[in-house]
């Protein structure tokens, strides 16, 4: 059965690192940052994930997605193509993710702006959202991470 991770949290919060060390080796990288300047950037991810689900891969889900209306069009291509759907969250630490996103350059960085507003809209996904599993994802000070299950 594929895979649809879908990754949640905020800018510098880690998500696209976690991705690269974590789930590269088997899920399909999905992110509008990949296309900034496409139009109907939801439609076309939405394409993109259910293109690699029907060819029987793994995918993961790289953006803020901060609450129910950013995932559960994600959530309904995977549950149309039988797949498994899994959240990772990644819980807010505000100092840490602006401390890191002022370390970035150039079109990584992202405007303070951008990550008040997505604070703002941030909220904890449970596996009531429609999530088969919700797993919760910190660094571990050691240059990984430590991931666990949700608790609520």
């Amino acid at each position: 059965m594929a895979e649809v991770a879908i990754l949640i949290g905020l800018q510098a919060s880690g998500k696209t690192t976690f991705y690269r060390t974590v789930l590269a080796p088997t899920h399909e990288h999905v992110s509008k940052d990949a296309f900034p300047n496409a139009r109907r950037r939801q439609a076309r991810q939405l394409r993109l994930i259910g293109e690699a689900l029907d060819a029987g891969h793994d995918v993961a889900v790289d953006n803020t997605n901060p609450s129910a209306a950013e995932w559960a069009p994600l959530i309904a291509v995977g549950r149309e193509r039988g797949a498994r759907v899994v959240g990772y969250w990644f819980p807010p630490d505000l100092t840490g993710s602006m401390a890191r996103n002022a370390a970035r350059d150039g079109k990584t960085r992202v405007p303070d702006v951008g990550l008040y507003d997505t604070v703002k809209h941030l909220r904890q996904p449970r596996p009531a959202d429609g999530f088969d599993e919700v797993l919760t994802v910190r660094f571990d000070g050691r240059g990984g991470f430590d991931v666990r299950p949700l608790e609520e």
